[in-house]
């Protein structure tokens, strides 16, 4: 009996301890989440994701074949009309649109020098896309969760812009003219490699064509070069193009993450890293671009480098812009989030100011407008635009090697930047 007790004791302590432990595991889970998070939280990140996944379906084509760039892209080549511009309700079912046969004329006399032009990371491989394939840089999951939200994935940053230095937002250093109309425009751009100090900053230079007013209304369509770690997840920089018809705000986007550009290329996979990079006081590269409207069918088409075409977009995505541009842009711009409470140490361009010159600061040379006659002319009435010269400058020039120049850029904040 005495046995028989003493197993009945020892069974109910141990029944006891386990319900006891079986208490404490659970109190915490209890008690460090607010009520019903354990059924409606896993719900809405599961909803999430199904959103994410349905437009990364949405935007990444099936491929022909898929490449793997050395630095972790993955390129996929598409069939051209099954880009994502043909979602457009307007060009459904249509194909790309044949090159025009004319392209803007131009005095040759500053087409001499001994910059090196850059291309792309990807075509290190040796492979390439088949003839009537596009190149797109896939867009993956993690992609997309760095973004603020899934509706302003691939939308340029938007924050108030003031003229003071204790506001945070977008900065500046530009080449600019206006008051008269353009049909394009064309420089090459010097590639560097800034460092963007802030996950939700970037660094770009590039070229913009512009119509409408500041207000909501305005048109743009852009195109150089952008390091912008949210976008990409990374510090290299990019070739990219934009386009926008009411100030940034819902319409337009990144590359091709949107129905909007055309792409009509398979050698150039536009939102993919550009290699070779320039060095400070070693080799310089650069990449040419122009944009310009085809006076036949009115489309704005771009081209990388000496001559590829890269595709258009088309007139009817554009108010202001169905006609001509009032004012085109060449320069540098950063976001500035002043995170810490301070301005950002975020380059621009090379990191260095305008003064250094060749091989130290960053450049746009042989820089052109069109006219409505399609021809190339050098600048008139040039403007230099610097929001906050002490911490990103700009200083232009003119020889007969480079023809209309630029130097640009900074280093962000500084001893007289703060």
């Amino acid at each position: 009996m005495a046995a028989s007790s003493s197993s009945s004791s020892s069974s109910s302590k141990t029944s006891i301890l386990f319900t006891f432990v079986s208490i404490l595991l659970f109190l915490p889970l209890v008690f460090s989440l607010p009520k019903n998070e354990t059924t409606f939280r896993p719900l809405q990140e599961l909803k999430k994701l199904k959103r994410i996944r349905n437009h990364l379906n949405k935007i990444n084509k099936p491929p022909v074949k898929t490449i793997h760039s050395p630095d972790g892209d993955l390129i996929d080549c598409i069939p051209c009309h099954h880009q994502p511009a043909f979602d457009h309700p307007k060009l459904k079912g249509q194909k790309p649109l044949e090159p025009p046969l004319e392209r803007p004329k131009e005095d040759d006399r500053y087409s001499i020098d001994e910059t090196i032009e850059t291309f792309q990371l990807w075509t290190q491989s040796n492979e390439s896309c088949p003839e009537g394939t596009i190149p797109i840089r896939r867009t993956t999951e993690a992609d997309v969760l760095r973004a603020t939200s899934l509706k302003r994935f691939g939308r340029k940053i938007i924050k108030p812009v003031r003229r003071d230095t204790s506001s945070g937002g977008h900065e500046h250093a530009v080449a600019f003219v206006n008051g008269d109309q353009y049909y394009g425009a064309k420089a090459s751009i010097n590639v560097w490699t800034p460092v963007v100090t802030d996950p939700y900053e970037f660094s770009l230079s590039q070229l913009w064509v512009i119509s409408g007013s500041f207000g909501n209304d305005l048109n743009t369509v852009e195109a150089g070069w952008q390091v912008s770690p949210e976008l990409y997840g990374d510090g290299y920089p990019r070739f990219f193009t934009y386009w926008t018809t009411d100030a940034y705000q819902t319409t337009g986007c990144y590359n091709l993450l949107c129905s909007g550009f055309v792409q009509t290329n398979n050698r150039i996979a536009i939102g993919a890293a550009i290699s070779p990079r320039s060095s400070y006081k070693a080799k310089q590269f650069d990449i040419g671009i122009m944009i310009w409207k085809d006076p036949k069918h009115g489309h704005w088409w771009l081209q990388f480098g000496s001559g590829l075409l890269i595709g258009y977009w088309p007139s009817f995505l554009f108010s202001h812009l169905q006609r001509h541009a009032s004012m085109v842009q060449f320069g540098g711009e950063i976001v500035n989030t002043r995170s810490n409470g301070y301005h950002t140490s975020t380059q621009m361009g090379s990191g260095h100011f305008a003064d250094e010159g060749f091989g130290k600061a960053s450049y746009f040379r042989n820089l052109k407008v069109v006219d409505w006659d399609n021809s190339l002319l050098p600048l008139t009435n040039l403007h230099l635009l610097a929001d906050h010269p002490n911490c990103y400058d700009i200083k232009a020039g003119k020889n007969n090697v480079w023809g209309d120049y630029i130097y640009y850029g900074g280093p962000g904040r500084n001893g007289r930047c703060q």
